[in-house]
């Protein structure tokens, strides 16, 4: 009798146990479902930020999706040759993705702003940090070699050393920085260690103490950028 009782009890909870997996997993898979939306928007409203913050706008989120639209006046798909590739959302598109393809497959997006200033072309841009990715967009004035102003993030990398990458101190010194030289020669920016020599139009200081990130950063410029060369040589002034 005792046996048999405890052999109930056995089934008992492992059928209760059982029904609580199933019965957890359906409200979990209920409310991912019901999140994903929300999640998602999340996502494409943190995305118009940092496109906005390239041209040096600031936005909330509560504000982003009106600004986005008041300062983003056109959006396209090119190929490495520069030419436009119609039935794509540049929006959409997956830099990280895009970057793994051999060049000559790449499907790059361009972000056309306008402010009183001028027109700014911006380009979204993916690498690898010391522990994570790292991305940004970068704005270029209409001459298509001028820096307007960046816009940088990472994942992983470590707070007060390769973090500061997300910071206005160190994003701020690439305004007005060239990314080709005088004689047209495509030149990205490079990331010095020890500090950039004054006056010098291709280069920035890198962070004390994240040296890996920052030849992170300046691999990840030279390797998007140099994807857009062709249509920055075709489009430029």
């Amino acid at each position: 009798m005792r046996y048999a009782m405890k052999k109930f009890s056995n089934i008992y909870i492992f059928s209760f146990a059982s029904i609580m997996v199933i019965v957890v997993a359906a409200v979990l898979s209920v409310a991912a479902l019901i999140l994903q939306p929300l999640q998602e928007r999340n996502v494409a409203i943190e995305k118009m930020r940092n496109i906005l913050s390239s041209i040096q706008v600031q936005s909330t989120a509560a504000d982003a999706q009106e600004k986005y639209n008041q300062y983003i006046v056109e959006t396209f798909v090119i190929n490495s040759e520069g030419e436009k590739i119609e039935g794509f959302d540049a929006f959409t598109i997956d830099m990280r993705a895009e970057m793994r393809k051999p060049l000559e497959e790449r499907h790059l997006p361009v972000f056309v702003g306008m402010k009183n200033d001028g027109r700014k072309i911006i380009v979204p841009l993916h690498g690898k940090g010391l522990w994570g990715p790292i991305y940004g967009y970068l704005a270029l004035e209409e001459d298509m070699k001028t820096i307007y102003g960046v816009n940088f993030g990472h994942d992983k990398e470590t707070p007060g050393l390769g973090a500061e990458i997300s910071e206005s101190w160190f994003q701020e010194p690439f305004a007005g920085k060239s990314i080709f030289d005088e004689s047209g020669r495509f030149t990205s920016i490079e990331v010095e260690r020890g500090g950039a020599e004054p006056g010098d139009p291709h280069a920035v200081d890198a962070i004390s103490g994240g040296t890996i990130t920052s030849k992170g950063l300046e691999s990840m410029l030279y390797d998007c950028l140099l994807s857009y060369e062709s249509y920055f040589k075709k489009e430029g002034i």
